[in-house]
């Protein structure tokens, strides 16, 4: 499976995206703002491809699986070999407070232009797009993303 976000908005706070997977639109994306110089926990994910695995542990985890249970939630979703980057997850939330480095998942965004940047309904998009990823990863096939800071044609 291909996860593709392709970050079309970045202010001096945060950064907004498109989230296809395997092609299609899934969702809107929030993240940190891009830095030269990394700032732990305040520094969008470098551009690239990544692979995801399931993460069994860490506070999220936790959290995630006395909210869910253990029918729904099997692991964050965590993107690996991350450059410069640890423990890089993919959750809910809403703004660049929530985000701590990780990617965030909704259904509806701001322009992130006139105010920080903000994503609504992350609950929603998070229950729909994790069983989703995560049903491949248990079946034992790879899942990567490609994160792209622009547009290109063929």
């Amino acid at each position: 499976m291909k996860l593709k976000v392709l970050r079309y908005s970045s202010s001096k706070e945060s950064t907004l995206g498109l989230l296809f997977i395997d092609g299609l639109f899934a969702c809107y994306t929030l993240e940190d703002e891009h830095r030269t110089v990394k700032v732990m926990g305040e520094t969008r994910i470098p551009a690239g491809c990544y692979e995801i695995r399931l993460r069994t542990f860490g506070g999220l985890h936790w959290r995630y699986l006395k909210r869910y249970g253990s029918e729904f939630h099997k692991g964050m979703l965590q993107l690996m070999d991350v450059p410069g980057f640890t423990d890089i997850l993919i959750h809910k939330g809403n703004d660049d407070d929530d985000t701590g480095g990780c990617l965030l998942l909704g259904d509806n965004a701001n322009n992130n232009q006139e105010k920080d940047g903000f994503i609504g309904n992350s609950t929603v998009a998070y229950n729909r797009i994790y069983p989703i990823v995560r049903d491949v990863l248990l079946k034992g096939d790879q899942v990567n993303i490609e994160l792209s800071d622009s547009i290109v044609c063929k």
